[in-house]
Order: C-alpha cells, then structure tokens, then sequence
C-alpha cells in the first residue's frame, strides 16, 4: 500500500492533538466532583464540570472523524476490502490485547483494590486476571467480563467501523454511492453547518435516551451510530479539496455559532424541566458537529503546513494513547499515599501531568520506537532498517550532468 502523495499536515497535527485533549481529559476525570471515574482525587473540584462538558460533547467524535479521513486515504492504495481490513486488524487488534493484558492491567488493580474489591498484590492480582478473573460484582470498569479494555475501547470500534466500510467500498464505488458523496462535498454555507448534523440530531433526541454509553462493543446503541455516521464524512471529505476550503471560509462563523449553541445548551440543561429535556439534546447534537465544522476549519487554515514536531507526533501518537491513562491511575495511585494537605490541588495535578507525560516520552522514545518486537504491540509499523554501506566499485562510464 503506497501513501497518498500529497501529504495533509493539517490532519497530521489534529490527530496528534486531538489525542493530547484526551490525555488532558483523562487527566480532567482524575478531579472533577461527580463523575465516576477509576479513581478519585480529594481534591476534586465543581468548576471543571464546565470545560469538561465542553469538549466532552465532541473530543470522541473529532477522533473518530479525523479516522474516517485517514481511511480514505489508506483505502486509495487497498488492493481488496479483505487485505484493508487485515491490515486494520494487525495494527487495531494485536496492541488492544496486548494492551488489555499488559498495559491497562494496573487501572484495573488500583481501581479494585480502591474499592477494598480485592487484597493488595499486584503479582496475585496479574495471576488471577490473567485467568479472566472470576471478580466481585464492579470490582473494576469491565470485570463482568473478566479482562477489560478501559480506555482503549477506541481500536475495536475503530476497527468494526474500519471493517464495515472496507466492505462498504464497493458500494461506495458504484455511481449511487460516488453521487452521495459528491452531494456531501457539495454543500456550501448553511446547508454545511446544518444538514450533516441532521442525523446527529436524530441519533441524539431518539437514541440518546435510550442508550447510554456502555463503550463495551455491544451495547452501544446511541453512540455507534453517532460516531460511525462521523467516521464516514471524514472518509467522504478526506481529499476533496473543494470542502476543505468552504470548511476553512466558514471557520469564524462555526466558531461564533458554535460557542453560542455551546452557551444555550447549558442555559437549557440548567433551567429547562424534565418534559422539555429534547431542548438541550437539540442544542448538544447541533453544537456537536458546527463544533467540529469550525475545528476542521480552523487546522485546514493554520495548521496545514509541514511542522518540525509533526514527524515525531505521527509516530508517538499511538503509543502515548496507549500508555497515558495507565500512567495517570499509577501516579495518582502513589500520589493518593501522600497526606492529602501535602500537596495541595496545585502541585498535586501538576506532578501527575509530569508523571504522565514523561513517562509517556521515556517509554516511547526510549523504549518502544527502538524495539522492533515491541513496535507492533504499540500499534507501530517496523522501524525501517538502516542502509548498509555500500562497498566501493569501478568508477561508471557516465555520471550525467547533474553529477
């Protein structure tokens, strides 16, 4: 499979920093006041309930998105949807079992023995989870099922989705499917702010309600369709040029609009009675893709140039995803011994996010691009072999001119 020739920085540098929001995010979980998460901070703190729910409305949609776009160009050079979705699969599904086993298995220990679900040792711990347990009812996110996946629940949706639409190219090859596509990279002004979102609005006011997020593959009934249907406009927008620039023209006003929805649907989540709870679902489903609208924008104006940090985030993105949340359940685990009043609810999330973000950088950059074994259980190609020095040889005849 070749890479598309015209390389998009700007996709390139919003995925990288996508996934630094979600490292942010997480970090976020850690402390803000009644959210269930994995472990809790004494420090928690209301007002973060705000900028959480802000970007908590799109952060997973903008990842999702910026994966449909990475598909289609990965689909370009696919010799049959059964080699795409194999190749999906090594680089999808071998680092989510190695994760699930290796990497995530601390979040499950500290969250269990937090709970008092289970004695301390993490050795006896590791022995009975590699068992596939039998557990306590909720001793940790996923322990119904014995093992658990935690935050890497993004690579098998990521793959089912990767998988349905390698099986889909077919059709979306035939002339119906390249009209519908045509129709979507057609839209211009309003009709692009508003009618994408129109199956999000579906999805919100009729399935939301009914399906609450599980992120455990099978019960998703809201959230599939939601981040399937952005997965392929990202497919569908990824190299037409013609949407990228009505996307980069419309950015201030998606961004105007969006912060205003943004507003109004914390207005209407705060004042608006139980009966009229359709209200700030509207409001949620719309700010959720003018959001993005205004986000894609934004990178295709500013972002889309050849960065000298982008080669080495293109390559580090993957296994600090899979790293980050691990390490901040570890330093809150070990930070969580020290007094409360120690560190305070400054300098405690502050060595957390140092915890998190060098170790992210020691273990990948000095361990896990060196090793060509460990690269692909981090989601990573093979390192290219260095050139072996050629040995000298008769001069040629002709070297040309440009010798």
């Amino acid at each position: 499979m070749q890479p598309h020739p015209q390389r998009r920085h700007d996709i390139d540098a919003l995925r990288a920093l996508a996934f630094a929001l979600l490292i942010l995010y997480h970090l976020g979980m850690y402390y803000v006041a009644g959210w269930p998460w994995h472990l809790k901070s004494p420090h928690a703190a209301e007002w973060l309930r705000w900028p959480m729910q802000f970007v908590n409305i799109w952060r997973m949609d903008l990842v999702f998105l910026v994966s449909g776009i990475a598909f289609g160009f990965l689909s370009k050079g696919a010799s049959s949807p059964w080699r795409l979705i194999a190749q999906r699969a090594w680089r999808l599904l071998l680092p989510l079992v190695f994760g699930m086993y290796v990497v995530v298995s601390f979040q499950a220990y500290a969250e269990a023995l937090d709970k008092g679900a289970i004695a301390p040792g993490f050795g006896a711990f590791m022995l009975r989870y590699a068992a596939g347990g039998p557990w306590p009812k909720g001793a940790f996110a996923g322990s119904d099922f014995g093992i658990t996946w935690m935050h890497l629940w993004y690579l098998p949706y990521l793959f089912v989705y990767s998988a349905l639409l390698a099986l889909l190219l077919p059709l979306m090859r035939w002339p119906a499917g390249q009209r519908l596509r045509a129709a979507f990279n057609a839209l211009r002004g309003w009709k692009l702010l508003l009618l994408p979102a129109l199956p999000l609005v579906l999805y919100t006011l009729v399935l939301g309600p009914r399906f609450p997020a599980t992120h455990d593959l099978l019960h998703d009934g809201y959230l599939h369709p939601l981040y399937f249907t952005v997965f392929l406009y990202g497919y569908w927008m990824g190299t037409d040029a013609g949407i990228w620039r009505e996307l980069a023209r419309l950015r201030h006003q998606a961004l105007v609009l969006a912060l205003l929805l943004a507003a109004l649907f914390f207005l209407l989540r705060a004042f608006v009675p139980a009966d009229w709870a359709w209200l700030p679902r509207l409001a949620r489903a719309l700010y959720l893709w003018i959001a993005l609208a205004a986000i894609l924008g934004l990178a295709h104006r500013h972002l889309n140039r050849p960065w000298r940090w982008l080669r080495w985030a293109n390559e580090s993105v993957y296994p600090w995803y899979m790293l980050h949340q691990t390490l901040i359940v570890a330093g809150a685990f070990f930070l969580a011994r020290w007094p409360a009043d120690t560190l305070g609810p400054v300098l405690e999330p502050a060595l957390l996010l140092v915890i998190t973000v060098g170790g992210c950088w020691l273990l990948t950059d000095g361990l896990i691009r060196r090793l060509r074994w460990l690269r692909p259980l981090f989601g990573l190609k093979p390192a290219p072999r260095k050139p072996q020095p050629k040995r000298p040889g008769p001069a040629p005849a002709y070297l040309g001119s440009g010798e």
